[in-house]
């Protein structure tokens, strides 16, 4: 017995990264998954790695994308359970001193993709979800509780996502829980910075002695990698959760009390 044994589950942002883990993780559990990915050589990837994911290709800030992919999952299973979002774009710490022209421009981008897909994605499964007593999992981020995980822009960006959650697990109860994960920093990841800024080719990931800092960084000492995170959305999303909604979950090595 899974987890998430009979499960209906959508994964917006599931190409790479934590939404591939925890695509990964949900199907380990017992789910029946299905992706939203911009990227179509990560959907491709999805398709080869994952043979029974239903995925769509498309932009998780545009509601018609949303919806087809909702309507994908429901085509193929009947209805949704459960919603998660991992879309994200990084700011690589620029404080606003460091902007200048294309503060309003890298502005809209960072809280269109960082924000507004969290809500759009809501908003496209709001119907089944409600159908189904389901729950929603939005990402948050260390960044969204202390300064210096990122720079301005990001940080204010993780802040607002901590607001969705809270307020649209008010707005849902009693029939849809919303709860999130706040993740560290993450070995393995693809975030990209925003193309506003000249940063959209610059991946965190990459960034040379990542293992080491972030061990560095964090009080257990670990760098910690998608799957690790993977876990707090399976909680959330099982029915082992059914009495947690407005929380989020810290996956981030004990920064709170280092």
């Amino acid at each position: 017995m899974g987890w998430l044994d009979g499960r209906r589950a959508l994964v917006a942002g599931g190409g790479s990264g934590i939404g591939r883990a925890v695509l990964g993780a949900f199907a380990a559990e017992g789910a029946r998954i299905a992706a939203l990915e911009r990227d179509p050589v990560k959907c491709e990837a999805l398709a080869a790695d994952l043979p029974g994911c239903v995925t769509a290709q498309g932009d998780a800030t545009s509601l018609a994308d949303a919806a087809a992919a909702v309507a994908a999952a429901r085509r193929a299973y009947g209805g949704l359970d459960v919603l998660v979002n991992c879309v994200g774009i990084f700011d690589f710490y620029r404080g606003l001193a460091d902007l200048g022209d294309e503060l309003d421009e890298a502005f809209d981008e960072m809280f269109r993709v960082n924000v507004k897909s969290q809500l759009v994605s809501v908003q496209a499964a709001l119907a089944e979800l409600r159908r189904s007593r389901g729950c929603v999992v939005l990402t948050v981020s260390t960044s969204g509780f202390y300064p210096g995980r990122g720079g301005v822009l990001y940080v204010a960006s993780k802040f607002a996502v901590r607001g969705c959650v809270v307020a649209l697990a008010h707005e849902l109860a009693p029939d849809v829980r919303v709860n999130g994960v706040a993740p560290g920093g993450t070995m393995g990841t693809d975030l990209a910075g925003p193309a506003s800024m000249g940063l959209a080719g610059q991946r965190l990931g990459a960034a040379p002695g990542r293992e080491e800092d972030l061990k560095a960084r964090t009080p257990l000492g670990v760098a910690l990698t998608g799957e690790d995170h993977a876990g707090a959305y399976v909680y959330l999303a099982s029915g082992r959760a059914r009495g947690v909604t407005g929380t989020v979950l810290h996956s981030d090595g004990g920064v709170g009390v280092g």
